[in-house]
This record gives C-alpha cells, sequence and structure tokens, in this order.
C-alpha cells in the first residue's frame, strides 16, 4: 500500500496518531504512551520522505484540537498533552526537514502552520499552569522552521515592521516583532535583522521601538548560543559589515534614549551592540577616542557609575546590572588571546556588579524573582568562566545564613557549568569539588526542612506557573517551615538533586578524609536521596532523587563512595538503600510503583556490573556474601522504618571501623549482614509484584529475577560453591526471567503461567514465606473490604472503610486514585482492577502455599497407612503427614479455611466472580502440597451436613458446597499438575466421597439436581484414573458401595421424563453413571453388606443379578428408543448417538463386572 498509494498510507498513520490523542483517547496509561510514543516515532520518519504530506496533516490536527470545546479539570488537561504531543512531533519533523523542500511547500507552511503556532505565543497568560510549556514548546517549533524557512518567517516581521511606520495607533500589535526572540539566526540573518531595524527603527512608534530592542538582544543570544563559533570567529575577523549595522543602530537608539526610564530600557542592547564592534572596543579603551565613538566611551562611563550606586537611580543600576552581565556573559565567548581588551572591560566592572548582585545584607531585587535569578546565575556561571580560582561569591552563596536565594542561584549555577560547556576553554566543574562538603551539608539541611515540611503541612503542588518569588523567599533555617518556605525548600531540593544527577562527584568528593569518614558521608548522600524515592507529595524531586541514585551506581561513581574499601562500602551502603526501597513497594507507600521497579532493576544492573569487575577483590568481602539454609529455615528479618532512615541521614550514626562504616540499624539484625536483608526484601517485593494486575508490572518482576541470579552467578564464581546455595530457587527465577519477554500475552495467560512457576518453587525460604505471609495479611483485608462493600456505601455514594488509607501497591501515577483493593482504605468494585488483583493474590496464595506449608512443617512423625489390594497395583505406601489435617493456628490453614466459606459466597455483585474463580483457582492453581489439608477440610465440612442420626441436612447453602466440591475435586485430579501424584495420596478421599453421593442422592430430580448428579459421577469416573495415586483405607468396601449408589441413578427418571431437554440430560445421568460404573467394577470383587443373613456365596451370586439384570434393562431400553427414533431427524439424530455410546457403556460394565466375579456370575449371565 506504501509504495502504490502514499497519500492513503501517509494519512492513515496520521489519523492514527490523531485518534490516540490524550483529548480523543481518554487518559493514558502506559500502554497508550508507548503506542502514542510509537506513532509519534512513524510520522517523523515518514516525514523525511513525505514531508508536505506529514506537516499538512499535523498542521490540520493542530487546528482541530485548538478549535475544541473542552469541560472541565480532566478535559483540559488531555487538551494540554494532546497539544504537547503535537508541538512536539512538528518539532522535530521541522528538524529533519528535507534540504530539497519545493518552494510551494514552504509557502503552504507559513500560510497554515505559522498562524497556529504564533497562537500559543501570542496568547500567553502568566500564572496559567500550562502556558508557560506550551509556550516553550512552540517557540522549538519556529525555531525548527525557521532554520529551513528563514526567509517565510522573517518576511512574516518584516511585513508588520512595515505597518508599524505608518500606524498611528500608540497600543499597536506587536506581537509579530516578538517573533524575533524565537527565530533561528546565524551571522548572515542577524545582519538582515539589524539592517532592516536601522531602516525602520525611526520611523516606529515608542511601543514598535521598545519591543524590537527587547527582542533584538534576544535573538543576538540565539546565534551566540547556537552558533558560538561564529561569534568567536568575528573577534578573530572583524566583520566590517557586521560592526557598521551595530553601530548605526547604537547609535539610533542611544537618540531614543532621552530620559532615564528609556536609558534603562536600552542599556542591555547597546552594550550587545558594543560587543558587535570589536574595533571600537579597542578604540575607546585609549587615551584619545574619535568624536564620532565618543557616545559609546561615554555610555560605558554611565555604566560604571550606575554600577556603582552613583548615578542617583535605581532603575539605571538595575539596568546598569543587567548590561553587566550581559557583557560578562558574551566576553566568555570570546577567546583571551582573541581580544584582551573586552577583558579589562570586564574586570573594570566586575567587582561592582558582584557586590551589586550578591550582598547578603541587601539581596538584589527588582520586583521580578525570577528574572533576579536568571541574572546572577549568569553572572556567577560567567564568573566562573573568567576566573575559576576567584570564587570568594561561591563562599558567600554557601553560607548557611545566607539568602535561600543564594544557594537556589548557587546550585542552577553549578548544574550549568555542568551540563553546559560548549567552548574548549570554558573551565570545568572540578574547580569548585573542594566545596562539596558544604554542598552536602546544604543538601541534608534542604532535605531535612522539606521533609519536615511535607508532614507538617498539606502537600504542595509545585506548578511551572509559579513566579520565584512564590519559589525561592529569602528566609533562614527555622525549627517549622511555612508552607512558603516549605515549597521554597522543595524548589532548592529539585536543583540540588539535579546536580547530584549531573555529577555525582561534585558531592561525593572528599579531599584529605580518611575512608571512614568517607563512607559515612557517601551513607548520608545516598540515604537522603532514597528517603525521597517514596515521597508522593513531590514527584518531581522522586523522579529525580532515581535518576540521582542510579547515576551513584555507575561503575565510576560507586568506586568513590569509599576508595579505601570499595567492596565492604558498596555492600553495606548499596544493600541499605535496596531493603528500604523493596520495604516501601511492599507496604504499598508508593505512587507509581511499576516506574520505581523498572528503575529498581537498572540499580541491580548496576549492581551487577560492579560485582563483575571486582569479581576477584570480592573474596576480600566475603563476610557480606551469604549461603542460604536451603532447610527453610531463612536469614532473619531487620525492620527499618521511615524514621530510622530519617535517623541515618543527616547527623546519622555510623559504624566505625578499619575501611568500614555503614548506617546504624536496629537490633533486629541480630549480627546478619545486611545484603542478606536486603535479598530477602527484594525478593518479597518481587514475588508480591507477579499478582499485580497491571501486566507490565508483573513483567517488569519477572525479569528482575534475571538479576538476582547474575548476582548469584557472580557471587558462586567468587566463593566456587553451587548457585544453589546463594539462590534456592535459581532455576524457577530463570524461567521468570524467559517468560518476561511475553509482552504479547493476555493478562489472564500471564497470571495462568505466573502461578504454574510459583508451583514448581521447591525450596522454603525468608523471601517467599514472608512474601506468602504479605499477600496473606492483605488478601484478608481485601476479602473483608469486598464482602462489606454495599454495607459502606455513604449517602452520596462515596465508599469509606475502617482500614487504614494507603495506596495500592500497583497504582499508576496516571490514575491518583485508590482503586485496587490491596491499599486498604476503599474499594470501588465497578474499577475491574480491583476485583483482578484479589484474584491474581488469591492465584498467588493457592500456588505458593505449599512451599510455605514446608517451611512451616517440623520433620515431626509420620504415619504408615498399608495399601489396600494388590501390592503391584499401588506405587508405593502412603504417608500421611500429621500437617495434613490442617493446623488451625498456620497462615496455610487459616486461608484454607476461608476459601472454603468463599466457596460459598453470595455477595450481591460480586458473589458469581468469587465462587467461580475460587473453583478455578483451588482446582487448577492449588499447590499439590496443600492437597491433603484441603481434603481433610472438605471432608470435615462436609461431614457437617448430615445430622447424628445420618439425616441430610438439606439446604441451599450446603447444596451449593457440595457442587462446588465435585467440580473442585474434578478439576484438581483430572489436571494433572507437576507433583500432584507425591501428594494426592497422603490423605484419603473415601469418607468425602461417599457423603458427597449421600447427600447428592436426595436432591431429587430437578433440572438441577440432575446436573449436579451427572458432575459427581464425572468426578468418580476421574478419581478411578487416578486410582494408583489416591490412597484408600476400605477400597473394596468403598467402591462397591459407590456401585451401588449411582447404579441407583440409572434408568432413573429417563423413561418418565416428558420434556425433550430433561430427556437428553437423565440420558446424560445415565452415561455419565454407566461411566462411573464401568470405572468402578474393573477388577471389583463384589462385596455384599455384611449381616444379611444370607449365605456370602448367595448374597454375591444376588447382587450380581441385581446388577446384570439392570445392565440387561438399560440395553433393552436403548433398542427399544432407537427403534422409535429410527425415522426421525433432528434432535432424535443426537438422541441417537447418546444411546449409542450408553450401549456400548453398559456393555463394558456387564463384562467388567463378569470379569472380576466370574464364581458368582457366569451362571447368571449364561442363563
Amino acid at each position: 500500500m506504501a509504495a502504490h498509494k502514499p497519500v492513503e498510507w501517509v494519512q492513515a498513520v496520521v489519523n492514527r496518531f490523531d485518534e490516540q490523542l490524550p483529548i480523543k483517547a481518554g487518559q493514558q496509561n502506559t500502554h497508550t504512551k508507548v503506542s502514542t510514543e510509537h506513532n509519534k516515532e512513524c510520522l517523523i520518519n515518514i516525514s523525511k520522505y513525505k514531508f508536505s504530506l506529514v506537516i499538512s496533516g499535523l498542521t490540520n490536527i493542530l487546528k482541530n484540537v485548538n478549535n475544541m470545546r473542552i469541560f472541565g479539570e480532566t478535559a483540559e488537561k488531555n487538551l494540554y498533552l494532546s497539544q504537547l504531543i503535537i508541538l512536539d512531533t512538528l518539532e522535530k519533523c521541522l528538524a529533519g526537514q528535507p534540504k530539497d523542500t519545493m518552494r510551494l511547500d514552504e509557502t503552504m507552511l507559513v500560510k497554515q502552520l505559522l498562524p497556529e503556532i504564533c497562537h500559543f505565543i501570542h496568547t500567553y497568560r502568566e500564572g496559567n499552569q500550562h502556558a508557560a510549556e506550551l509556550r516553550n514548546s512552540a517557540s522549538g517549533v519556529l525555531f525548527s522552521l525557521s532554520c529551513n524557512n528563514f526567509n517565510a518567517v522573517f518576511s512574516r516581521i518584516s511585513t508588520r515592521l512595515q505597518e508599524l511606520t505608518v500606524c498611528s495607533e500608540d497600543n499597536a500589535d506587536v506581537h509579530d516583532i516578538e517573533l524575533l526572540q524565537y527565530i533561528s539566526v546565524d551571522c548572515s540573518k542577524l545582519k538582515r535583522l539589524l539592517q532592516e531595524t536601522v531602516f525602520k527603527f525611526k520611523a516606529l512608534k515608542k511601543v514598535a521601538q521598545l519591543a524590537v530592542i527587547n527582542s533584538l538582544e534576544k535573538a543576538f543570544w540565539n546565534w551566540v548560543e547556537n552558533y558560538p563559533d561564529e561569534f568567536t570567529k568575528l573577534y578573530q575577523t572583524p566583520q566590517t559589515d557586521m560592526a557598521d549595522c551595530a553601530e548605526k543602530l547604537f547609535d539610533l537608539v542611544d537618540g531614543f534614549a532621552e530620559s532615564t526610564k528609556r536609558k534603562a530600557a536600552v542599556w542591555p542592547l547597546q552594550i550587545i551592540l558594543l560587543v558587535l564592534c570589536p574595533e571600537i572596543i579597542q578604540d575607546i579603551a585609549k587615551d584619545v577616542v574619535e568624536e564620532t565613538k565618543m557616545n559609546k566611551k561615554l555610555f560605558l562611563d554611565n555604566l560604571r557609575k550606575a554600577l556603582a550606586g552613583h548615578s542617583g537611580s535605581r532603575q539605571l543600576t538595575e539596568s546598569a546590572a543587567i548590561a553587566c552581565v550581559k557583557l560578562c556573559k558574551a566576553s566568555t565567548y570570546i577567546n583571551w588571546e582573541d581580544n584582551s581588551v573586552i577583558f579589562l572591560l570586564v574586570q573594570s566592572m566586575v567587582v561592582d556588579l558582584k557586590n551589586l548582585l550578591f550582598n547578603p545584607s541587601k539581596p538584589f531585587s527588582r520586583g521580578n524573582q525570577n528574572a533576579d535569578v536568571d541574572l546572577m546565575i549568569d553572572c556567577l556561571v560567567s564568573c566562573f568562566r573568567i576566573n575559576p580560582h576567584n570564587n570568594q561569591h561561591f563562599k558567600i552563596c554557601l553560607a548557611q545564613n545566607s539568602p535561600s536565594t543564594f544557594h537556589y542561584v548557587l546550585v542552577n549555577s553549578l548544574h550549568r557549568i555542568i551540563t553546559n560547556s560548549a567552548l574548549d576553554w570554558w573551565p570545568k566543574i572540578d574547580a569548585v569539588y573542594c566545596h562539596s562538603m558544604e554542598l552536602r551539608s546544604m543538601f541534608s539541611e534542604t532535605l531535612h526542612k522539606a521533609i519536615q515540611g511535607c508532614g507538617a503541612h498539606p502537600a504542595i503542588r509545585m506548578t511551572p506557573s509559579l513566579t520565584f518569588k512564590e519559589k525561592m523567599t529569602s528566609l533562614k533555617f527555622k525549627e517549622k517551615p511555612t508552607d512558603l518556605e516549605t515549597r521554597s525548600y522543595k524548589f532548592l531540593l529539585l536543583s540540588l538533586v539535579k546536580l547530584i544527577h549531573a555529577d555525582p562527584k561534585l558531592l561525593l568528593c572528599n579531599p584529605r578524609k580518611q575512608g571512614p569518614e568517607t563512607q559515612g558521608s557517601t551513607a548520608e548522600l545516598i540515604t537522603g536521596l532514597v528517603q525521597l524515592v517514596p515521597q508522593s507529595s513531590m514527584p518531581d524531586i522522586a523522579q529525580e532523587a532515581m535518576e540521582a541514585l542510579l547515576v551513584l551506581h555507575q561503575l565510576d561513581s560507586i568506586d568513590l563512595w569509599n576508595p579505601d574499601a570499595p567492596i565492604e562500602t558498596f555492600w553495606e551502603i548499596s544493600s541499605q538503600m535496596l531493603f528500604y526501597i523493596c520495604k516501601k513497594l511492599t507496604s504499598h507507600q508508593m505512587l507509581s510503583s511499576t516506574e520505581i521497579l523498572k528503575w529498581l532493576r537498572e540499580i541491580l544492573i548496576c549492581r551487577n556490573k560492579f560485582l563483575l569487575k571486582n569479581k576477584q577483590s570480592d573474596r576480600s568481602s566475603c563476610h557480606f556474601l551469604f549461603l542460604y539454609d536451603v532447610s527453610g529455615g531463612g536469614p532473619s528479618q531487620i525492620s527499618l522504618d521511615h524514621e530510622e532512615m530519617i535517623r541515618c541521614a543527616p547527623g546519622a550514626t555510623l559504624r566505625k571501623g578499619k575501611g568500614n562504616s555503614s548506617m546504624e540499624s536496629t537490633a533486629g539484625c541480630s549480627g546478619t549482614p545486611i545484603c542478606r536483608q536486603a535479598q530477602t526484601k527484594l525478593e518479597v517485593a518481587l514475588y508480591m509484584f507477579l499478582w499485580s494486575p497491571d501486566i507490565e508490572a508483573v513483567l517488569v518482576a519477572m525479569s528482575c529475577f534475571r538479576h538476582l541470579c547474575e548476582e548469584a552467578d557472580i557471587r558462586c564464581g567468587v566463593d566456587e560453591v553451587s548457585v544453589h546455595n546463594f539462590l534456592p530457587n535459581y532455576n524457577t527465577f530463570m524461567e521468570f526471567a524467559s517468560v518476561s519477554n511475553m509482552m504479547s500475552t493476555g493478562r489472564a495467560a500471564l497470571q495462568k503461567r505466573v502461578m504454574a512457576l510459583l508451583r514448581r518453587i521447591e525450596h522454603p525460604t525468608a523471601g517467599n514465606t514472608e512474601a506468602w505471609e504479605d499477600t496473606h495479611a492483605k488478601w484478608e483485608q481485601a476479602t473483608k473490604l469486598i464482602l462489606n462493600y454495599p454495607k459502606t456505601k455513604m449517602e452520596d455514594g462515596q465508599v469509606t472503610m475502617n482500614f487504614s488509607v494507603t495506596e495500592s501497591l500497583h497504582k499508576t501515577i496516571v490514575k491518583r486514585r485508590m482503586s485496587h483493593v490491596s491499599g486498604g482504605g476503599s474499594i470501588d468494585l465497578s474499577d475491574t482492577d480491583s476485583l483482578q488483583e484479589w484474584i491474581n493474590m488469591t492465584g498467588f496464595l493457592c500456588a505458593l502455599g505449599g512451599v510455605c506449608l514446608q517451611h512451616r512443617s517440623n520433620a515431626g512423625l509420620a504415619t504408615y497407612s498399608p495399601p489396600m489390594g494388590p501390592v503391584n497395583e499401588r506405587k508405593g505406601s502412603m504417608v500421611s503427614m500429621v500437617s495434613t489435617e490442617g493446623n488451625a493456628e498456620t497462615p496455610v490453614s487459616k486461608f484454607i479455611d476461608r476459601l472454603l466459606t468463599l466457596m460459598v459466597c453470595n455477595h450481591e455483585k460480586v458473589g458469581l466472580q468469587i465462587r467461580t474463580n475460587i473453583k478455578d483457582l483451588v482446582g487448577l492453581e492449588l499447590s499439590p502440597a496443600l492437597y491433603p489439608m484441603l481434603f481433610n477440610k472438605l471432608k470435615n465440612t462436609i461431614s457437617k451436613f448430615f445430622d447424628s442420626q445420618g439425616q441430610v441436612l438439606l439446604t441451599e447453602t450446603n447444596t451449593q458446597f457440595v457442587e462446588q466440591t465435585i467440580a473442585i475435586m474434578k478439576n484438581l485430579l483430572d489436571n494433572h499438575t507437576e507433583g500432584s501424584s507425591e501428594h494426592l495420596g497422603q490423605a484419603s478421599i473415601e469418607t468425602m466421597m461417599l457423603n458427597l453421593v449421600r447427600y447428592v442422592r436426595v436432591l431429587g430430580n430437578l433440572v438441577h439436581a440432575i446436573q449436579i448428579k451427572t458432575k459427581l459421577c464425572q468426578l468418580v469416573e476421574v478419581m478411578m484414573e487416578r486410582r494408583d495415586d489416591l490412597s484408600f483405607c476400605q477400597e473394596m468396601k468403598f467402591r462397591n458401595k459407590m456401585v451401588e449408589y449411582l447404579t441407583d441413578w440409572v434408568m432413573g427418571t429417563s423413561n418418565q421424563a416428558t420434556d425433550e431437554d430433561v430427556k437428553c440430560l437423565t440420558r446424560d445421568l445415565d452415561q455419565a453413571s454407566m461411566e462411573a460404573v464401568v470405572s468402578l467394577l474393573a477388577g471389583l470383587p463384589l462385596q455384599p453388606e455384611e449381616g444379611d443373613g444370607v449365605e456370602l456365596m448367595e448374597a454375591k451370586s444376588q447382587l450380581f443379578l441385581k446388577y446384570f439384570t439392570l445392565f440387561m434393562n438399560l440395553l433393552n431400553d436403548c433398542s427399544e428408543v432407537e427403534d422409535e427414533s429410527a425415522q426421525t431427524g433432528g434432535r432424535k439424530r443426537g438422541m441417537s448417538r447418546r444411546l449409542a455410546s450408553l450401549r456400548h457403556c453398559t456393555v463394558l460394565a456387564m463384562s467388567n463386572l463378569l470379569n472380576a466375579n466370574v464364581d458368582s456370575g457366569l451362571m447368571h449371565s449364561i442363563g
């Protein structure tokens, strides 16, 4: 299609992109985000070949989205996200625009796209939380558009300038002139802008002149920052035409600056224009200056005077500060060797500039804190690049008693120094490594205040629309920060975490410190970051903290944790971090837990890389490595909660030792290395993610098992021991990892595979035991929530519960609502994920319960039961463990009890779903090790359906339980689960089966009763198929009794039924009864009831005659019915097929009966 119909194909991709935008598809989840990103990449690639089609399609989508009417906060957010997605796609498509784009296409871009882009730039509303991001994104599109289509964009600006030269309005629209700030300009394009401005400047009204002055200065920085080599070359090879334009415009704006207010407005542009004239700067530095250049020298003198505060005007002082910062910044793009005069000019002003901007007793302020901070950052960065060793201003900003604004400026300046080093002569950040200790102290103090504020006040939403005055107030550290102070600390903390992310060495550096002190400072830093990960009130900081921790786990960073003892330090600190994060994950205290698990997977990869690199030297730290006790006595548990992590943060008590120190942990360690505790808690977290309703979370957890196995491989290689000593369930973990590639599987299929693998877990460990018990506790709470759901409804329709409100383990940050039952608090049964999570937990507990039972079972006395029947018919003797009766005190026993009560759940809304799922999960997914306990509990429960005289207590609930039991037992016996043969014989099912038949016998002949009888007969047949795996106390007596009961159902109602459907059901019962009887009679010697007073052989003969007569009558009945229906069709033909099968079963039954009872039956069969 793409080859023959490119237009239709491209349009199809564009349409798919349109349909999956949030404004049309609704709130995004992980899957739709991936799909949208894929569509975006497709369009970007297609645009390289079908540029016009793609841009035209995206422009139309943008127009339609902009014109949509929306209502509500959710719709507004989806609109904003859709606009961002479209603008980002447009920017990337334009950035890859082919060079051979036709002129016609360029015209189309200007006519269609440019007005839409200008809409976002012109309609910016201060304070709107989305407007700033949309304008930034739109300006990026305009920049990319102007790279290859400058003439089209410039034409719009030039046309507007021309219109304004003849406009008489004082408040004319100057929005198009402001586009100068966002377009891409190189040296030649900047000259065109300057020439155009020189030509039209005088004819413009004041408002237009001010707009031009402001916009040209921004255009200059667009040029310098995007084409720094061109600006540097300007000072190596001066360009006369550029200098002429700049000088002319300087003179024009100098004439414009008649008043103090106007001077303040034009000085920042004038210094830029002067910088564009290298020769003039050289000339005015001389003692004698030409008359034509005197105004430039006078300008610099006035600038110095205003900067020193001698101008008598605050406006001029502020403008001088701005102009001087611009000069300093521009000078950093010039090599000292190319023009030393400009640096002398900078040196003559920089001292006064720093005194003005960085005075703690009198902070610089123009009433616009955002602009002030940007100015101070530019100044600090420029001063560092000019002279990195003169860092007196750094010390001022680092001082604890300095305004918080200074801290913010310093941290963001350092971040810019690290991330923006475009020119070779710019100094690197290592010149500031000497201040690492002060920066760590700032981080610890800010972290403490921010978290303290979050605990004392409601969470404050951070949005880009907040002015810096709101963000960063000049405040001192206090005991209890206010809301505004907390917000300030949050923004400073975010900047500090970004700084760590950008260059971890800046805060890891510990010059002249001993090993224990170095490890202590590293532990304090990492602990602080770890505390931020679960902070739901600060999601931006939490995400950045994760990125910083990932960088800190890179090979080169880990080596800096403590160069004197890297291995021991790695195990101690990284394990503490792993333990804390996994504990938060398992206790459901994190939003976006799937994303955190992905991050944790990356951490595990980094850990393994470090271990692999230090594989040989790892022997020295073998006291940190541990072997599992595969007998089930796993490592003891550690309790490290949030308060303890706080205690380990700023000012933490550290254990000192030779080359070894660590964060103080609780007495619960009992001397067990923290790495053992961390691995246990990691196992717990991964196990518990397996029951998430989110497919992605399950797959990520499964993939993490691979990295656990890789770590075990590395460590067993070091100690030359078996990998199973480190990970007893290594093989199953590797299978989990291999299944994690099933990205296309459905939720049900994935959970079925998970449960199959859980049943293969052989060895109990602290990890799987704790995971089962934690899940069981959450399952119990969730079960109560579900069962009590209707009773907890409030009048307003909201749902509340008397449980602690915590977030669900698997809730994503997109949903931000309580939906999953494991989180406690409340539940909404209209949310399918809530019930699905409960179902997954049930399956998890069923599948893993066996290994936990094994963990709790002591090696108690085994009781021997002799096999019934010939020895060669048995695989072995029956061994029934004492535990099969089920200790009511154990969680596993309680779980099975709870399952039995849920088998007859009659909840109004979800009762049927619960019963169905319990039936399927217990019958198909239960661990074989739990079979004996289940059999005994079922037997005990069903025995209560009879009174002391043995009469059936017939109730609807009892009947429902019996029906569920039949289905479960059939599934269980029919499903040849791996390991089932070993456990089926550990508890006898005779009593239960007989009681099931006795109960069902009295149900009557209604349709439902016939169906239950049929299912029970099918169960008996399956039971006999698994006869060799089962144990019977009195097998012959049991089978004889079952034959007696089941033969009573043969021909019981088939001749009496008048309704065709009922007749079919009764024939099905005949068929099922006979199939069961066939299996029961195989090799069965008849045993009459004892004490009937008849001689034994005669009694056997009479019993044989009874059954033989029944079978003959059944054969005759089949023949008669077949004769009657020989000429009919339709339903009758279906009945004929049933009768043929029934005839075959009856013949087999007669054969089995005679073969096992020749002595008493031959005469009757012949006669």
